[in-house]
């Protein structure tokens, strides 16, 4: 594997551990697709560093549980702002 890859690999899973961060949230801050983050964290990661691997892992297995509640935020401030702009 490329070394520049390597080094992406473990950035974003500093990045993910650190903020607690969706994929989604660390593809925008490194500028790169949500697939290519996926598959850096998930695959890659386990080869170079297992025990970073597994510290993401529990990340993402959290946002995935958290998953429907940030969904329904969303919803709620999305109403709440179509309701302040009517007025």
């Amino acid at each position: 594997m490329k070394e520049y890859i390597e080094l992406r690999c473990v950035m974003l899973a500093d990045y993910i551990c650190a903020h607690k961060a969706t994929v989604r949230d660390a593809s925008r801050v490194f500028g790169v697709s949500k697939s290519t983050v996926h598959k850096d964290v998930t695959s890659r990661l386990a080869e170079i560093d297992y025990l970073k691997y597994l510290d993401v892992k529990d990340v993402l297995e959290l946002n995935l549980k958290e998953r429907h509640i940030r969904g329904g935020d969303a919803t709620r401030e999305k109403y709440i702002k179509m309701q302040t702009e009517k007025y």
